[in-house]
């Protein structure tokens, strides 16, 4: 990982000096504001205001012009009009200022006229190796130098890294984050128009500084989200990467031809493939901060063993709720060993329920204390991977006797030690976390993540599993390179384009994927009904399927160019029914023949699609298929190239796992075979970026083997490699 000293952002985002461009006497003037909470925070470095009319600004000496500055600042603030910024920019770089917030609106956000200002901007930066953050930004601040450059009021230095697309969202968030006791920030950046600097850019700061342990991001759209999640896989190894992502009901690619690409939704797809690079896709800004903050606290214990939760109540009511949350959100609650339940029996009363969850049934009502004797317990048993309290804690003194005060504030204090003894996590809700009762501030001090809802306890519960599961899983290298046949599947596809199809015949797709590995059953090709009369001979009870070969008809089915369960005897009479299909459904399309192929056993039928995604490049798509495909989107998508544990992942994703598990007496299907395909496509697909979109629906996946029944592939000549 590289060191913030070596991370090319890290002098205009920990800058040792700024400079001021606009400075003004005016306290209602930005370059007013900016300098004045610089000076409040105390801001390490030297502040050079600058400003052609001003002689002095808030005590400082001001300059005329840049090219006066003593020095070359690390960062410049420029806080002139859009129309100014050019000039300014190259003056600035010419100067040797590295970095420039430019908080101008007016740029490629209007339209055409301010794109072509922002470029010519972006131009006088690069001429001169000057970085842009913004245009159209809200600015940045870095707590643990001083440099607010925002002016948000009582900036409270802390670990969580801000990213945010939206001025006023960071603003929401840095106000909630100052009603936490503990909670701050190290550094904010507003992305702005990102014209020059870009989202990526900004992760590879953060994961370098050691003053960021978790990185919190609000984004409305990327412009170079393969490289966002190139860098957030790499993040995500050593922190956590918190994303709320924003328009989740957008319009995905309705014109698309395929399948796939027409169920590759912006949200859905995002939320797939953010996943296997490590991101933690919070669903809810009010749980941003929630899951940051409890991800700090608990990041040294991570990863953990696995995702089993021990539940430790005062209350049966909670008990069942947490229960109810977290088995939901796919965590375990395991039985525990015989020695803790034991254990516990020996503590509590003879109505508690010692088995998980436990409920102490009151026998920490006037015994404070034993809420930390049964959570050393807990966390002791190797069956347990964390802890979550629910129920009354730290309101004892207050419901029951003030003389339990005491006892209570030594629980906490057990408590708070639990962690770093044992290794484990441990979260605590209370409903009394509201009060803010003493035992429950030391709490918070002391690093344990605290809650007034079991839902959103569960919720955070559940990201720390997560995360860890992710650090787990990216930290296997399993992608091998697959043998590279790329040779004769290049020949067919420059074949294909140069006899102007945009399109593979499906028996062409079947030979490609064949060359990369996959099991596919080579239909055979009858251009002609004389063809019938060549055919080698086979069984007399074997059953076929006729399909329509052309460039023009895609959906085969739709134009009646399918016919099933066919004998040889029936050949030439469906033949000519699908060429008049095909001609009613399209006059003038082009007909190559039919394709005949013998008829699968049954089976799953699943989809694995691939498409290429504007934003993040090649993506597949795994679900179940057939012509339910569109009706049920039982759909996951992960960025290729896949590796065996995102196929693995993508298997158990979709809603209707179970299903490839065998029902109602069933034999399970071969899920290794389907892996093996999925590797198979992904190594086509990346191998020749001239594939845009590729289609297997159905895949028949059963015990021993999966049959492709169709497969489509179309081709951009224009397409560039990922």
């Amino acid at each position: 990982m590289t060191r913030p000293m070596d991370n090319p952002l890290q002098q205009i985002l920990a800058p040792r000096s700024i400079a001021v461009l606009g400075a003004s006497r005016d306290a209602g003037k930005r370059g007013n504001l900016a300098i004045r909470y610089l000076q409040q925070n105390q801001f390490q470095g030297a502040i050079y205001p600058v400003h052609p009319k001003e002689t002095e600004v808030l005590g400082l000496a001001c300059y005329p012009t840049v090219e006066s500055l003593p020095e070359a600042a690390d960062l410049a603030l420029i806080c002139t009009a859009a129309n100014t910024l050019p000039e300014l920019v190259r003056r600035c770089g010419s100067k040797g200022i590295r970095g420039a917030v430019v908080l101008a609106t007016g740029f490629s956000e209007t339209g055409e006229v301010g794109l072509a200002l922002e470029n010519e901007m972006v131009r006088a930066a690069r001429e001169s190796g000057l970085r842009i953050i913004g245009p159209n930004t809200s600015g940045m601040f870095n707590t643990h130098c001083g440099a607010n450059l925002v002016g948000y009021r009582d900036l409270r230095t802390g670990s969580i890294g801000l990213l945010s697309q939206s001025g006023n969202m960071a603003l929401s968030l840095v106000t909630e984050g100052g009603q936490h006791a503990t909670l701050g920030f190290s550094t904010y950046v507003g992305v702005g128009n990102e014209a020059d600097v870009q989202f990526h850019e900004y992760l590879d700061y953060f994961a370098a500084d050691p003053h960021t342990r978790v990185i919190v991001g609000y984004v409305e759209g990327l412009k170079q989200g393969r490289r966002f999640l190139q860098s957030a896989a790499s993040i995500c190894l050593e922190k956590p990467l918190v994303i709320y992502l924003s328009g989740r009901t957008a319009v995905g690619q309705q014109s698309a031809r395929s399948h796939t690409g027409a169920l590759a939704g912006s949200y859905e797809m995002a939320k797939g493939v953010m996943r296997q690079a490590g991101v933690l896709l919070v669903e809810r800004a009010d749980e941003i901060l929630p899951v940051a903050s409890t991800l700090a606290s608990t990041a040294e214990w991570l990863p953990l063993n696995g995702n089993r939760v021990a539940i430790l109540a005062d209350g049966g009511g909670h008990a069942t709720i947490a229960a109810d949350a977290l088995h939901q959100l796919g965590l375990s609650i395991p039985s525990l060993s015989e020695t803790t339940r034991q254990q516990l029996r020996s503590l509590l009363p003879p109505a508690a329920a010692i088995n998980n969850p436990v409920d102490v049934a009151g026998g920490t009502d006037n015994h404070p204390q034993l809420f930390a004797d049964c959570a050393e317990v807990l966390l002791a048993d190797s069956r347990i991977d964390a802890l979550l309290i629910v129920g009354l804690f730290g309101g004892y003194a207050l419901r029951f006797s003030e003389s339990l005060a005491g006892e209570e504030r030594q629980c906490a204090e057990r408590l708070a030690r639990l962690p770093g003894s044992l290794g484990k996590p441990l979260l605590l809700q209370s409903l009394y976390r509201p009060l803010k009762p003493e035992p429950l501030r030391y709490l918070e001090s002391s690093n344990i993540p605290l809650f007034s809802s079991i839902d959103e306890a569960a919720r955070c519960l559940a990201a720390v599993v997560n995360y860890s599961e992710a650090k787990k899983r990216l930290s296997i290298h399993d992608q091998t390179a697959a043998a590279d046949p790329s040779i004769p599947v290049s020949e067919l596809i420059f074949k294909v384009l140069q006899a102007g199809r945009s399109s593979l015949y499906e028996y062409e797709a079947l030979d490609a994927l064949a060359a990369y590995g996959a099991k596919v059953v080579v239909p055979q090709v009858i251009r002609d009904e004389e063809g019938f009369s060549d055919m080698a001979p086979s069984p007399p009870d074997l059953r076929y399927v006729m399909k329509l070969v052309s460039r023009d008809i895609l959906h085969k089915t739709d134009a009646g160019g399918v016919k099933l369960d066919l004998m040889r005897d029936d050949f030439p009479q469906a033949y000519h029914e699908i060429l008049a299909n095909a001609l009613r459904y399209q006059a003038d399309a082009r007909i190559e023949g039919v394709l005949l192929v013998p008829m699968a056993e049954p089976g799953v039928e699943v989809i694995i699609g691939v498409t290429q995604d504007r934003q993040f490049g090649p993506v597949m798509m795994f679900g179940l298929g057939g012509v339910f495909v569109e009706v049920l989107r039982d759909v996951v998508f992960r960025t290729l190239p896949l590796r065996r544990a995102d196929a693995l992942e993508m298997l158990d994703g979709i809603r209707g796992s179970k299903v490839l598990d065998g029902i109602r007496g069933g034999e399970p299907v071969d899920r290794q075979a389907l892996v093996s395909l999925m590797l198979a496509v992904s190594d086509l697909c990346m191998n020749h970026p001239e594939i845009v979109e590729l289609d297997l629906n159905p895949v028949l996946a059963r015990p021993g083997d999966y049959c492709v029944l169709d497969a489509r592939v179309l081709l951009n000549p224009q397409q560039e490699a990922a």
